[in-house]
């Protein structure tokens, strides 16, 4: 049985197509409310779960999935219409990329799972990428109501937070696995 959590993290999951649909074809306004949506579903199914103690295994592993191919597919698509810059979408998802596969490699070579818990500077990250995406769409939808300026700043500051927790997970995934990793008697 699907939970409500669990359902709004679906209808997430759902709407991306179509969020990525409107931006190709140019109906920023659709991508907005879409995009919208999308958010909205993301704070109530926080909330739901904490409420009404529907916290699942499920909905631990669906949220960041969720979360995680909405900023991929929304960075790309509004890289590749020209809405925000290329050298910014590589940043994000070379980061993403870097935390997944540095996981899976551990996991792989180690036999432990590394769950890399979200930091103060990655979450101020997420939050960044997430408001330039919604700067990017209302520009699209409107350029008068957001000057240029606004976003070029997001932009600047969403890149350097993204690098800086970039460089914070990869330090945290080396202490890690350098604690978990035996030394012998050759590595002194």
């Amino acid at each position: 049985m699907l939970n409500l959590p669990n359902f709004l993290t679906l209808i997430r999951i759902l709407t991306i197509p179509f969020f990525l649909v409107f931006l190709a074809y140019h109906r920023y306004s659709e991508a907005l409310i879409i995009f919208v949506v999308g958010a909205v579903t993301d704070g109530l199914d926080g909330l739901a779960a904490r409420c009404l103690h529907q916290e699942t295994r499920l909905g631990s592993y669906l949220d960041p999935v969720a979360d995680k191919l909405l900023v991929f597919s929304s960075y790309v698509m509004l890289g590749f219409i020209e809405a925000i810059p290329i050298w910014l979408v590589v940043i994000v998802v070379t980061r993403d990329v870097f935390i997944l596969l540095g996981c899976g490699i551990i996991f792989y070579q180690i036999g432990e799972k590394f769950e890399a818990q979200p930091t103060l500077i990655g979450k101020g990250s997420t939050m960044l990428q997430l408001a330039t995406l919604a700067a990017a769409l209302i520009s699209l939808h409107d350029p008068k109501l957001l000057p240029a300026l606004a976003l070029d700043t997001l932009i600047a500051a969403t890149a350097a937070a993204t690098v800086l927790s970039g460089i914070q997970y990869l330090y945290r995934g080396f202490v890690w696995l350098q604690n978990r990793t035996p030394s012998s008697p050759s590595d002194r």
